[in-house]
């Protein structure tokens, strides 16, 4: 149910509300928060909560930082592991002074685009498998468990964490599908019910605070760090994703051989087709490419298939009777990316792909993981790689005129400002492997 402001009222008064947390990200994904009290809420509700952009790395300069935080009524949710206080959230989208949405703002990229989507008379629906790790503190990456994919051991701490934080967002009306064990030894997933495109963004947001937050109560650490473990799987978010029209899945077709109608199709060949490029926005720090390596199950080859784990587009195979449920799922992103720029570049990718028509080349049904193929087969079968450094997805990234659509001038120009800012400092450092391998023969 939708929400609107009188009922947000009521609400944290029934409730009986010390605190409203005002949530809103930059541009790399990380959550911002200002908090009003009860006796506020009414005017921020209205008025929106004045802010300081200068202070939001990629926001605005100190000459024009003013801003307001225009509050969601619709994402009133109570923070339940607060004991001393009663506090609640609600996520804002920032506006200019003169009241139009800033094109800096995370949420309002992906609105931008959701909006075209709608104006092409669809919907659209995301479901993310979001992995990440449990670690004994922040300072080195030392596990809590040594289990592996699906394991359970008798009295087990992690589970635990993990069964205490689907709890806590089921409490925040974030609804949980399923959650297992990962490959990785201390490496968990939790996947989320599907759902529309900004809720789902909000919910990412939502779900990476409370991991962090019952982690920490419990005196571990959690994080979402791609590859904090050498020589072990990484933490992707494979990302479900479906377009419907007037209540019905819009990818659907019972006459296809792969139950996937020519919208589906063509939504998979403007993702697969433009996934170099959006890559920049979905797996971000130079830590991502540690995890975009062959060997490990993450993507690295530009392909599709159905059932097929290994390639970078995978469409589940189809159950009778579930037609709502035919989706594809694009198996890159990783986990510690910003959803709503991720989500943007996908819908935005796949929706070029209808309006120009692409054509979906022939799924390939071998393991590409193990397949080793040679420079000869991938000319063969047309199969291109994705970035393999974060400067090889900015380059890329700079190149695209689909991502500076989608992020607009201010945001693509801030956004690899800052990412280049992080590859300069990156390949500046001398590291332990250097040491290592060169300072005793060189």
């Amino acid at each position: 149910m939708f929400m609107d402001a009188k009922e947000v009222l009521a609400r944290a008064k029934d409730d009986k509300v010390d605190f409203v947390e005002v949530w809103f990200c930059d541009l790399q994904g990380f959550l911002k928060s200002q908090a009003v009290t009860p006796r506020e809420l009414e005017r921020a509700l209205y008025e929106g909560v004045g802010i300081d952009g200068s202070s939001i790395r990629g926001y605005m300069p100190i000459e024009a930082s003013d801003m307001v935080a225009h509050l969601d009524p619709d994402t009133y949710a109570l923070l339940p592991w607060r004991a001393d206080y009663v506090v609640a959230r609600l996520f804002a989208d920032i506006h200019h002074p003169d009241g139009r949405p800033f094109e800096g703002d995370p949420r309002v990229i992906l609105k931008t685009v959701l909006k075209e989507c709608a104006d092409m008379g669809y919907a659209a629906y995301i479901g993310p498998e979001v992995e990440y790790f449990y670690f004994k503190t922040h300072k080195e990456p030392e596990v809590v468990d040594y289990c592996g994919y699906f394991d359970i051991m008798p009295d087990d701490d992690a589970t635990k964490l993990r069964c205490r934080t689907i709890e806590v967002l089921e409490q925040m009306g974030v609804p949980v599908e399923k959650a297992h064990h990962e490959v990785a030894p201390s490496q968990h997933e939790i996947d989320l019910r599907y759902d529309e495109a900004l809720r789902m963004a909000d919910k990412v947001i939502t779900y990476r605070y409370v991991v962090k937050t019952v982690a920490k109560q419990h005196g571990v650490y959690a994080t979402f760090m791609p590859k904090p473990l050498e020589g072990k799987n990484g933490s992707g978010m494979h990302t479900h994703i479906s377009l419907f029209r007037n209540g019905r899945n819009a990818f659907f077709d019972p006459n296809d051989r792969h139950h996937l109608s020519d919208v589906g199709k063509h939504f998979i060949a403007g993702l697969l087709k433009h996934a170099p490029e959006i890559t920049l926005l979905c797996n971000q720090w130079v830590n991502s490419y540690k995890r975009l390596v062959p060997g490990f199950e993450a993507p690295v080859y530009i392909c599709w298939a159905q059932g097929n784990r290994s390639v970078l587009a995978r469409v589940p195979i189809y159950k009778h009777g579930k037609e709502q449920a035919m989706r594809v799922e694009f198996r890159s992103p990783d986990s510690a990316c910003n959803p709503y720029l991720a989500f943007a570049a996908i819908v935005a990718a796949g929706l070029e792909g209808i309006k120009k028509g692409h054509q979906l080349p022939e799924p390939f049904e071998r393991d590409v993981y193990t397949a080793a193929l040679s420079e000869e087969e991938l000319a063969k079968y047309n199969i291109n790689q994705l970035p393999g450094s974060l400067i090889e997805a900015i380059q890329l990234a700079e190149k695209s005129a689909l991502v500076r659509r989608v992020l607009g001038e201010h945001a693509f120009k801030q956004l690899l400002s800052i990412k280049k800012e992080e590859w300069n400092r990156f390949r500046m450092e001398v590291t332990q492997f250097e040491l290592q391998e060169y300072l005793p023969l060189l």
